[in-house]
Formats: C-alpha cells, structure tokens, sequence
C-alpha cells in the first residue's frame, strides 16, 4: 500500500512539473500538428472477453493505422498487415480495442515489465491533460497477456528520458487468437485485444481533464508487429506518424489529442 501510494503522489509531482513547463516558452514542446481521435462514452455494460460483440463498439469511431516503420532495410510483402483501433468510455473505465490482421501470431514475453514490444503487441500512451506534456503512462500488451506498464518522463534528467515500473497498475486485458502462436507452417488470420483502463488509476493527476464529454488527452495508440519467430525483427504501425528516422514512440510531440464525447 505504502509503495502505491508513494507511486501516486510521485506520479502526480511529475504531471504537476510538466503542466508548468508546457507554460513556460522555453520549454514548450513545439508541434506542427495536433490529430484527434473521438471516444464515444459506453451505454451498455461492457464485457472484457476479447471480442466487439457490445453494440457501443460499432458507433464509436474506428481508426486504421497507416504509419509504418521499420527498424532495417528489410521490406517483406506481409509487413504492412491491417490494424483497426476503438475506444469507448464510462465513469469507471477507458475501453481499448485493437482488431488485428496477422498471418503470423509472434510472442516470446511472459515476464511483467519485459519487453513484450519485441513480440505481437498493442501499445497505448496516455497523459491525462489537454496539452502536450513530457509525461505519460504507458500500457505495452502482447498476446500472451504479458504487459509492460509504466511511467515515461521525456526529459528526466540532462535531457535523458527516465522510466518507472514499480507501481504495477492492475487493469484488464483479454485477447482473441485466430492461429497459432509461434508456428509460422500455417498461416493466420489475425488477433483482437480489449483492455479496460480504470479511470482510479490516474486519481489526482486527471484533475486538469476529468474523463467527462468535452475533455481532452493525449495519447499514441501503436502495434508492435513481428513476423519471425527467432530475432527481433519488428514493424511498427502508429494511428498517428511518428518520426521516420527515430521511430520514438514516446515523442510527446507526435501525440494527438483524445476527445471524449457522448
């Protein structure tokens, strides 16, 4: 208990430094443009199993991820596979909904706080305020369930980032396999994931944008994609473009707004 309250307030401090200095001119983080995606609030009683079978899933709004990057100057035909991205909200939770094309399910990461990025995965970044801020938290989920969660400050110290693992949120995931894992003989089809994100885990540090219509965050929703079951070759796909050359998921600069409506 000690620790997640230490957590907590840490946590808190680091928002609260990072709404000052968006403030302050010389350490604005300058950006070209500002996307938005709109995440409908959940009418009906949602049910975490994996699948959009729940109604407020279909009027939500639905986004394709159409950046891609890779780490190499390999290219294979079966690189850029189709990923659809949902949201939906309630007064106790963020909805996350990745449905997936995928000939090849990938995963290897079974320990929390690992690297699951180098397997099949689905990645959200969230910072609970309606500006760019250097701070956010972050959700890394592969097909095994295996997460990486944790809290990532852009400039922690002289300019380098810093990251932190130790509060371990509790929040739910289930998955949808149409294949099989780590057997590139056949070929699949594809994997869905839904999290369900409580809202209590930002408790103090959503007080610039309480989750309500109207309100904005900021995120980045990206899929890891690995094809090969040895090495750590990978694509990466983002709903919005990251930088090319540096393919930094965790440049708050490349966020983009999360619109809470009705």
């Amino acid at each position: 208990m000690k620790k997640i309250i230490f957590c907590i307030l840490f946590i808190t401090a680091l928002i609260c430094k990072s709404c000052k200095e968006v403030k302050n001119e010389q350490t604005t983080i300058k950006v070209v443009t500002h996307s938005e995606f709109k995440v409908s609030k959940a009418n009906t009683q949602m049910v975490i199993d994996g699948k959009r079978d729940e109604l407020d899933w279909n009027r939500t709004e639905a986004a394709t991820f159409n950046n891609f990057y890779h780490y190499d100057a390999i290219n294979k035909a079966d690189d850029k596979q189709k990923t659809t991205f949902r949201m939906l909200w309630d007064d106790e939770f963020l909805y996350v909904f990745f449905e997936s094309e995928d000939k090849y399910l990938t995963a290897r990461e079974k320990v929390r706080d690992g690297a699951p990025y180098f397997d099949d995965c689905a990645e959200i970044f969230l910072s609970p305020a309606p500006e760019i801020l250097s701070t956010h938290m972050g959700f890394e989920v592969n097909l095994y369930k295996t997460s990486n969660d944790f809290l990532f400050m852009t400039d922690f110290y002289n300019g380098q980032p810093g990251v932190l693992k130790a509060f371990n949120p509790e929040f739910k995931v289930e998955t949808t396999l149409n294949g099989t894992i780590n057997d590139n003989s056949d070929i699949d089809k594809g994997w869905t994931m839904e999290m369900a994100i409580p809202l209590k885990l930002f408790f103090k540090i959503d007080t610039y944008a309480p989750v309500k219509a109207g309100a904005k965050w900021t995120f980045l929703a990206v899929r890891q994609e690995r094809n090969e079951v040895e090495g750590n070759r990978r694509i990466t796909s983002s709903i919005f473009p990251i930088d090319e050359e540096k393919i930094d998921v965790h440049e708050p600069s490349k966020f983009g707004f999360l619109h809470f409506i009705e």
